[in-house]
């Protein structure tokens, strides 16, 4: 922290010189408004980072990737590199989980995460996105380690616009048919009258991926892959302004990807570094998916007695199936020989819930904001065995009631303090079921599960402060308490004793951290420079690790996590702008129950160290170009085997706008850059660690064509 107050006098000198020859920022307010905090809170005004990514980014980075997790880890870098799969799970967030919302609708399935939260909706529907760093109080279940609010596309002005876009990617050698992916959207806006609407569809197929040596990536066929996929999106919005200060707003999306099942994964050999790779053949069972509703019912009221009313009614609907594997904890004798027996998990989610909160900002002559509201969340998982239709964890009802009060207060002309408090009442219930494993014969032994209600009361607490000594100079300092649940199906799955009370099971209890953030910003002219140091703390955490089956295990233990988070940006002059970005984080759990922090947590859990630099230029009204470097740093962990070499990738754009249209080119891997996957190398994977041992993506090339009509 030192070293960040120190820089601030020099930030603020550069400010000062780059003032005279920059631009003021682009965004406009509505877009410095950050919704995601329950309060509207203005982000220069927030008491800790907070980033909201604009359209141009967001439309940048989709030149380069369709990857969903890619993007936000290209512009985040406390976000973990993208496993690049189906599945996501060791994707984290300032070394914890992040709860992903699309417009306020949470897709997280906390109670039985299947690491797919990133695959609920195409990129190409997203306006822009708000990322509040590390915890938040204010949105309850799942923010442990920051909120990531995906807003979707707003019409534009005129009663009827039409937008169509193609694209095709292919890597650099080999080209041919089955390395070949595609993508096409088309949209239609319109605002008339008091009416507004917006229908988006989205489409794409992706082919087989290549490293950088030519070779074939390797399938995940049990997680599932966005390799050799297929996928589409349909977002259809509608709004109506009862009056002046009354709207109301309906949208529904449903997205869905599936893997083709044309390949099969070839085991690579991790001790010799030769990686996974594909081979021509049908998986056994049905291809993996993940399949998503999401509607939302809005009613927002912008002078109800001097106060602003906000509602939103939502419900999401969430399929998910796995690859078939003949598992020792799939095995029943009785249903077929031992090790012969191939099924599939599947993973069902359905939410009901509803937000509400009542802001006034005008209290004691305009210094005083407060925020009401009120959270109620009913969520119903189960998973079950989806060849043989058995029971694999039983249904779990989960109930949340969560009154919240959040205050922000001016009190002085240039220090703002923020304090705020949120309860949580919630409900597991339970059945009586019957556990689903085998022992090391295949014979059937699941053990008798004794249902129940475990009840959790919790009460959050966050603190800040805001100081600016003097402009354009914020001091920040921020305390919260994040709530989240930890995997229960997994937990309910591996009981394996008779009659165990879930009220006294530590893996059902919540997980609740406390973290603090301290740090810095200058926003002036052409200069844009925050930074901030973070630690988050949990008694009972819910770190990750592999058991000897290759099943993720949940323990519940002591954690620690702490960090640095640093980003700028310059506006070079109206053509061009660079920025960068670095983040370190460090993550400790006490892997013996004595009270010590003594192992480090692996890439399940914590993001290597990362700096990423981009430069943007327009340089003329037809031509832009767009290059951005991302340095992963190596890393070493306690458990022995796992480590990471570090890795730079670069990637490249160019746009040139036609008489009609526009068409751009994108390199992404420029450099063609073979490498193991983070993921790959810094996580234990037991008997997997040779069927899991993945190249990344080598050098593909990227056509598009888009036109506004």
């Amino acid at each position: 922290m030192r070293m960040l107050l120190a820089a601030a006098p020099w930030v603020w000198g550069v400010s000062q010189c780059a003032y005279a020859e920059g631009t003021n920022r682009t965004a406009g307010n509505d877009e410095m408004v950050v919704s995601a905090s329950r309060s509207n809170v203005e982000q220069p005004k927030a008491p800790q980072m907070v980033t909201i990514i604009n359209r141009q980014q967001i439309e940048q980075q989709l030149r380069v990737t369709s990857d969903s997790s890619q993007v936000l880890s290209n512009l985040l870098p406390a976000f973990s590199p993208s496993r690049q799969k189906m599945s996501g799970s060791g994707e984290t967030f300032r070394g914890r989980s992040a709860l992903i919302l699309v417009d306020g609708i949470p897709q997280s399935n906390p109670l039985r995460p299947t690491g797919r939260e990133m695959h609920t909706i195409d990129f190409s529907m997203i306006e822009r996105i708000e990322v509040i760093h590390g915890a938040n109080a204010t949105n309850g279940l799942g923010a442990t380690g920051g909120v990531i609010n995906l807003i979707t596309r707003r019409p534009e002005n005129g009663a009827f616009n039409q937008h169509v876009s193609v694209q095709t990617t292919l890597p650099t050698e080999k080209i041919r048919g089955e390395t070949a992916s595609y993508k096409t959207t088309y949209r239609v806006d319109g605002r008339v009258d008091k009416l507004d609407y917006l229908v988006s569809l989205g489409y794409e197929n992706q082919g087989l991926y290549l490293d950088g040596n030519g070779r074939a990536i390797g399938v995940d066929n049990t997680q599932g892959d966005t390799m050799d996929s297929r996928a589409y999106d349909v977002l259809a919005k509608v709004g109506y302004w009862l009056n002046d200060d009354q709207r109301v707003q309906l949208s529904v999306n449903r997205y869905h990807i599936r893997g083709e099942n044309d390949y099969l994964s070839v085991d690579g050999v991790r001790a010799q570094g030769i990686p996974t790779t594909s081979a021509r053949g049908t998986p056994p069972g049905d291809a993996p998916f993940n399949s998503v509703w999401s509607t939302g019912l809005t009613y927002d009221h912008n002078n109800l007695a001097g106060f602003k009313l906000s509602t939103l009614l939502f419900s999401q609907e969430y399929e998910a199936l796995f690859g078939a594997t003949n598992s020792q904890s799939f095995q029943d004798t009785t249903l077929a020989p031992n090790k012969t027996l191939y099924d599939q998990s599947r993973a069902v989610s359905s939410k009901l819930g509803a937000k509400l909160a009542l802001t006034r900002d005008d209290l004691l002559e305009d210094t005083l904001k407060v925020t009401a509201g009120f959270d109620v969340l009913l969520d119903k998982n189960k998973q079950d065995l989806y060849l043989t239709k058995r029971t694999y964890v039983p249904e779990i009802e989960y109930t949340n009631y969560s009154p919240f009060l959040q205050t922000e207060y001016a009190l002085l002309d240039n220090v703002t303090l923020h304090a705020g408090v949120r309860h949580e009442i919630a409900r597991l219930k339970v059945d009586d079921y019957r556990t689903q494993s085998a022992d090391a014969n295949g014979v059937y032994d699941g053990v008798a599960g004794k249902g129940g209600t475990p009840k959790f009361n919790q009460t959050l607490y966050n603190a800040g402060i805001v100081y600016s000594p003097w402009e354009p100079l914020s001091l920040f300092a921020n305390y919260s308490e994040g709530f989240g649940m930890p995997d229960v199906g997994r937990a309910l799955r591996d009981i394996d004793t008779e009659g165990v009370d879930l009220s006294r099971v530590n893996n059902v209890k919540p997980v609740v951290t406390k973290n603090i953030e301290t740090g810095f910003r200058v926003q002036q002219g052409a200069v844009d420079f925050e930074a901030s140091y973070f630690r988050s703390s949990a008694k009972l955490g819910d770190s990750v690790t592999l058991n000897s089956d290759d099943d993720f295990v949940s323990k519940r233990e002591k954690t620690r996590v702490q960090g640095v988070e640093v980003r700028s940006g310059y506006q070079i002059n109206e053509q061009h702008k660079v920025n960068l970005s670095y983040a370190h984080t460090e993550g400790k759990r006490d892997s013996n129950g004595d009270g010590t922090l003594d192992k480090k947590m692996t890439g399940l859990n914590i993001a290597p160290d990362r700096v990423i630099a981009s430069w943007s230029a327009s340089w003329t009204e037809k031509v832009n170009t767009f290059v951005q470097g991302n340095y992963a740093f190596s890393r070493s962990f306690d458990d022995t085997g796992l480590g990471f070499d570090g890795y730079l990738l670069v990637d490249a754009a160019v746009g040139y706008k036609l008489p009609y249209g526009r068409v751009n080119l994108a390199v992404a891997n420029l450099l063609d850059k073979q490498y193991i996957t983070y993921y790959s190398q810094s996580v234990g994977l037991g008997t997997a660690a040779n069927t899991r041992y993945f190249s990344g993506r080598g050098r593909t090339v990227t056509l598009g064509y888009s036109i506004d009509f």
